[in-house]
């Protein structure tokens, strides 16, 4: 008779897991790494490329305050100072007076929030097409619009500024704003994070009778803030920063942007005012960046990874 033991099968012995070996492709191991010398030298490399590089795009700004803060005679003098012998804000007040910086920055701000208006307004239109309306041929349209950003700018300036002209826009904000309207590269931000909002609420709010443009107000707007307030940061610097558009449109003295009249009337003062008017210029933009630099850092992340 045959045991029972003997007839049951045989359980075989659990297999424990073999362990994985993660291979470290790098110059120095993590072994070294750890090590007192390894994690010195980390620091010690690490301090070097951060104050390198800091110093790298700090220095000309510091180079431009203190030479705005320095005489005519000792801006010209070789070898020259990094600190000013008797510094003076001076030069500031002059440049404010000379180059009426207060109009050409009423009129560079008038201009950089009307590009915004009709760059939110064309820009954000064309990326929900893309995104959700799902056009005939929209993969071609996007890829248009993507091949006119490897075309350098001066190539198309020449038609441009003869577009402009015939148009009778010469000295008119319009000659400023139509060129702003489309930008491949915001209609590509704000595609992509379209493209990241779930396809659920567009349903949910068309099952509830919403149509395309209600969609667009109350479902993607409210939660694209934002790539949003990025694509608004890009335009207002772009156009606050633009020098040759605005210097062929904008002919009138009393029509200039700051960074044209500056130019302008460069030939005609000392060097520390020309230093202290681009001082005030950068200004505004610098608050602009140290406010929002959050903003633009989440802004060109989000939508990057679906979830």
């Amino acid at each position: 008779m045959t045991s029972v033991a003997a007839t049951r099968p045989k359980r075989g012995r659990a297999r424990t897991p073999k362990p994985i070996h993660v291979q470290f492709r790098t110059i120095v191991s993590p072994h070294q790494l750890n090590s007192r010398w390894g994690r010195r030298i980390y620091w010690l490399v690490l301090a070097a490329v951060v104050v390198t590089f800091s110093l790298a795009f700090v220095f000309p700004l510091y180079w431009m305050v203190t030479g705005a803060m320095k005489t005519p005679e000792e801006v010209a003098q070789v070898p020259p100072t990094l600190v000013p012998a008797q510094p003076t804000l001076a030069p500031f007040f002059e440049a404010w007076e000379l180059f009426d910086i207060g109009t050409l920055l009423a009129n560079t701000v008038y201009y950089a929030l009307g590009a915004w208006v009709f760059c939110m307004c064309v820009d954000v239109a064309a990326a929900y097409a893309l995104s959700k309306l799902r056009p005939a041929f929209g993969n071609v349209i996007l890829g248009a619009m993507l091949a006119t950003l490897m075309i350098p700018p001066m190539v198309i300036l020449i038609p441009l500024y003869v577009t402009i002209v015939d148009l009778g826009l010469l000295n008119n904000p319009w000659g400023l704003w139509f060129p702003a309207a489309a930008n491949g590269f915001n209609i590509f931000l704000l595609k992509r994070f379209f493209d990241s909002i779930p396809r659920e609420l567009i349903e949910a709010a068309q099952i509830d009778g919403a149509g395309p443009l209600r969609v667009l107000w109350s479902v993607v707007l409210p939660v694209s803030r934002p790539i949003l307030g990025v694509v608004s940061i890009f335009t207002i610097v772009t156009a606050f920063k633009d020098f040759v558009l605005p210097l062929l449109v904008m002919t009138d003295s009393e029509k200039m942007t700051i960074s044209v009249g500056l130019s302008q009337t460069a030939g005609a003062v000392t060097q520390n005012q020309v230093m202290g008017g681009l001082v005030i210029a950068a200004v505004p933009m610098i608050i602009v960046f140290f406010v929002f630099q959050r903003h633009i850092m989440a802004g060109l992340t989000a939508g990057s990874i679906k979830g």
